[in-house]
């Protein structure tokens, strides 16, 4: 089932429909331990997938489903789940961005220079929008309040939810360079075909022809830079992360301590 590991654990799935799905546990912790694998799993939307995909879903137990998408991508894309799924799906009431991050929301001139300045303006809105510090409290208070295996998502399963997976990550323990890499594994992801094939087309009709590659991969895949300029601003807006996640997410002493206790081996 798994297509690549690394030394950290994490692995691929392999699907037919869904973009980026694989477990982002397994990484080691700064207190000597490790996140658990098998509980944690990310990905992109699953409107396209297979009844394959489905019973892969089926089979991992994952009881939550955290969609970070805002109600207007819900219902343009709504996700496929398993016949019969008795699990919850978490998502905010509301929108939390007026496109996917990678979509443009009016034509421009796309090269890979503004594409790659487009994507650093989402990272330096999302530590600001409220709604998606709302959706990233109620991801990790799932996380700690739900049994079985959870998956978290957005559109392309790479901007919103990778942040996602670092604010775990960092309150669990893992390094800051650990974190980089699990947000740069993104781009080593099998499935990048499905990716494009579900926003390309829309993008480009948009745009009015065909993109530069160059700029196609700078909205498709993840850079350093975007993680960066998530950090720098949190650092500039509330002076460390750990101040973001309690002032801005609402993560308290006794929530981290949850997270921790089940994550953590």
């Amino acid at each position: 089932m798994s297509d690549s590991s690394s030394a950290s654990g994490p692995t691929f799935l392999a699907t037919d429909g869904i973009h980026n799905f694989r477990d982002y546990g397994g990484y080691r912790t700064q207190g000597g331990g490790r996140v658990r694998t098998g509980l944690l799993f990310r990905s992109g939307q699953h409107v396209e997938a297979s009844e394959a995909d489905l019973k892969t879903f089926a089979d991992l137990g994952i009881r939550t489903v955290i969609d970070l998408r805002g109600n207007a991508e819900r219902e343009r894309h709504p996700c496929r789940r398993p016949d019969l799924w008795d699990g919850e799906v978490v998502f905010y009431d509301g929108e939390t961005s007026s496109r996917p991050p990678h979509e443009p929301e009016q034509p421009i001139e796309l090269t890979a220079e503004t594409a790659h300045g487009r994507m650093l303006k989402v990272y330096t809105r999302m530590p600001h929008n409220e709604p998606m510090q709302t959706i990233f409290g109620q991801y990790l208070r799932a996380l700690a309040e739900r049994d079985g295996a959870s998956l978290v998502h957005c559109f392309a399963g790479k901007d919103r939810t990778g942040i996602a997976a670092a604010l775990l990550h960092h309150i669990l323990g893992v390094s800051r360079a650990d974190m980089l890499e699990e947000f740069l594994r993104t781009n080593d992801a099998p499935t990048y075909d499905i990716l494009e094939r579900q926003s390309l087309p829309g993008i480009e009709a948009r745009l009015g022809g065909p993109l530069d590659r160059d700029a196609v991969a700078e909205l498709m895949q993840v850079r350093e830079p975007y993680y960066q300029r998530f950090m720098e601003t949190v650092g500039e807006g509330w002076g460390s992360l750990d101040s973001f996640l309690d002032r801005a997410i609402g993560v308290d002493d006794t929530l981290r301590e949850q997270l921790q206790a089940r994550f953590v081996a």
